[in-house]
């Protein structure tokens, strides 16, 4: 498998009033299991998930806690970024948002998927 095929990016979409942000660092997380490198791209109401303490009370069961999941990612290496119009409009600043936050534009995702990167979209 090429370096670029072992590449993930995970879109999410919906922050803390769904399901879909503790299945997509599920699946994020998995994917770090099964040997990928996996980055998460937060857009929209998703970019509340970053935000520090937002997610401490979030559990979907059967699953683990949102806050682990994305504790997991970050500690296992996983890439987070957060959308910069979507930080913005919420008048959120680098400071407001948990450690290993990166604040940046969609083209760092656009890299990785012209150089053949798998995507997931929540």
């Amino acid at each position: 498998m090429s370096e670029e095929n072992r590449k993930l990016v995970v879109l999410i979409t919906q922050g803390l009033e769904s399901e879909h942000s503790s299945v997509a660092f599920t699946i994020a997380n998995g994917g770090m299991t099964s040997g990928l490198d996996v980055s998460v791209f937060l857009t929209a109401s998703a970019v509340d998930l970053a935000r520090k303490r937002a997610v401490d009370s979030t559990q979907v069961h059967p699953l683990e806690p949102l806050r682990d999941l994305m504790q997991d990612f970050l500690k296992r290496g996983g890439t987070l970024w957060a959308c910069t119009p979507c930080v913005e409009s919420r008048g959120y600043e680098q400071d407001d948002l948990i450690e290993g936050t990166v604040i940046t534009g969609a083209s760092v995702m656009h890299k990785l998927i012209q150089g053949g990167a798998a995507t997931l979209s929540f």
